[in-house]
């Protein structure tokens, strides 16, 4: 073997420590950018040939060092579990939310809820029985009434509302997975070209990654990668990208929370019309908007109406101020008495006269005014163990309840969804001190490689210079 392959050996040794220096910069570098994985130069010795030509025999010594892999470090298991993790939390984030815009709609405990509609309601009829004839006792409870519909109004507009604001969020959330997973096939397409062609692709990979952990957010996405460094990314068992393939996603269903029962809202495939089953915000939203908004709203609608049918069974079977038998108190607004909503439900007198106070007919009481039996019997109504108080008791208690589950849930799954992330973070994160350690070696490393080039120069010059030379 000839003199000069040391030489080789060396140039090996310091090309790779230069590789593996360049390497430890990069991730110094990007030690605070968002998705990055650290990278690390393998360093693979060379050995010798093993199948020599005749006048080419080794000598049992290899041929130096490679670095020409750089591992990006990621570990695939913590990945899939840190996609099922953050679309878990998105989707409990988005419920938590609701339930809390809920509770702001009823304003309960307050002054100006609906609980504290209803008891100032039944204060005044119970000062209408006291003072069946004093109009301001009859303005007061027309008035507090009115109050109470304006209430019942403004819970179900703000239910509404909510609901139109998930289904608006959806779109927009659809639209936006669509251009994600359009950049994903994409960065599939760049990273196979990469690998063809012996490119570094760990950074666009990284890009991927952090893109499909977006997915899992929104839609709650999985992906796997395949063996031609393509990525595979999964929607509630549809695939929304395969290499360079794209399925896109749309929201069907009704536009109106009064048809949500029977065409509730729903993602679908685009095109097929499939329904897929997300998870993350877009599992969160749907849930609110197929069963947590409508099943408050529905009850809402029931206290509504049965408000109106206790109110109007008890008032139209007394008399008024005047002698007149009564009328209903609540409707639709249309005068129709049933299929009432909360929405819907209206005064339906607007005269303090026509309160039905009194329960005695004209012939058998003669002075009707003066009587109280019916307000005693509308004033009662707020005692029934099934009557609108109590339900509406029950709803709020109810409602309570699942607000706080979802937040003591969501607080129990950031603590998971953080440790997972740490858990990451510690595998494929950037340690500094690890890096200075890493860069010290290969300085040290490159230091030695060139003094052995400097030792081979004088042990050459010795053969070149001097051989022959005798005494000098």
């Amino acid at each position: 073997m000839s003199t000069f392959s040391g030489l080789n050996t060396a140039v090996t040794a310091l090309w790779a420590q230069q590789r593996g220096m360049d390497v430890t910069g990069q991730n110094i570098a990007n030690v605070n950018t968002a998705g990055y994985s650290r990278q690390r130069a393998d360093l693979q010795s060379v050995a010798g040939s093993t199948v020599p030509a005749v006048f080419s025999v080794g000598n049992g010594i290899g041929q130096g060092v490679s670095a020409d892999t750089i591992t990006r470090i990621r570990d695939a298991f913590l990945e899939r579990r840190a996609q099922t993790e953050h679309a878990v939390t998105a989707s409990l984030t988005v419920q938590d939310t609701t339930f809390t815009q809920m509770e702001d709609a009823f304003r309960e405990p307050g002054t100006t809820g609906i609980a504290q509609q209803l008891t100032k309601m039944w204060a005044g009829w119970s000062d209408v029985m006291n003072n069946p004839t004093e109009l301001g006792a009859r303005s007061q409870v027309l008035q507090s009434t009115r109050t109470l519909v304006d209430g019942l109004h403004t819970a179900s507009a703000t239910l509404d509302q909510q609901w139109e604001q998930n289904h608006a969020s959806l779109e927009s959330l659809a639209a936006d997975v669509n251009a994600t997973a359009a950049s994903i096939a994409d960065l599939n397409v760049a990273i196979a070209r990469a690998s063809n062609a012996g490119m570094p692709s760990n950074e666009l990979a990284d890009k991927r990654d952090t893109l499909v952990l977006k997915l899992s957010d929104q839609v709650g996405a999985t992906a796997a990668v395949g063996e031609d460094g393509s990525m595979t990314v999964t929607v509630g068992g549809s695939t929304l990208v395969s290499g360079s393939s794209v399925l896109a996603l749309r929201l069907a269903g009704s536009t109106d929370p009064a048809d949500a029962a029977t065409d509730p809202p729903r993602l679908v495939t685009a095109p097929g019309g499939t329904t897929v089953r997300p998870g993350g915000t877009a599992d969160g939203q749907l849930a609110s908007m197929t069963r947590i908004i409508p099943k408050y709203r529905t009850q809402l609608d029931g206290i509504a109406q049965q408000l109106a049918d206790q109110f109007n069974a008890v008032h139209t079977s007394g008399y008024d101020l005047k002698g007149n038998p009564g009328k209903p108190l609540f409707d639709d607004g249309a005068g129709g008495l049933t299929g009432i909503t909360a929405a819907t439900l209206d005064l339906a007198i607007s005269s303090t006269d026509e309160l039905a106070a009194a329960s005695l007919s004209p012939a058998t009481a003669g002075a009707v005014s003066g009587e109280n039996g019916n307000a005693d019997r509308i004033y009662q109504l707020r005692l029934a163990s099934a009557g609108a108080d109590a339900n509406y008791r029950k709803l709020i208690v109810t409602l309570g309840v699942e607000a706080s589950t979802t937040t003591n849930d969501l607080a129990t799954q950031s603590v998971i969804a953080t440790q997972v992330d740490a858990s990451r973070e510690s595998v494929a994160g950037v340690n500094l001190d690890e890096e200075m350690t890493n860069m010290l070696q290969f300085q040290h490393g490159y230091q030695a490689a060139g003094r052995l080039i400097t030792a081979i120069d004088e042990m050459l010059d010795v053969l070149i210079n001097r051989t022959g030379l005798v005494g000098r």
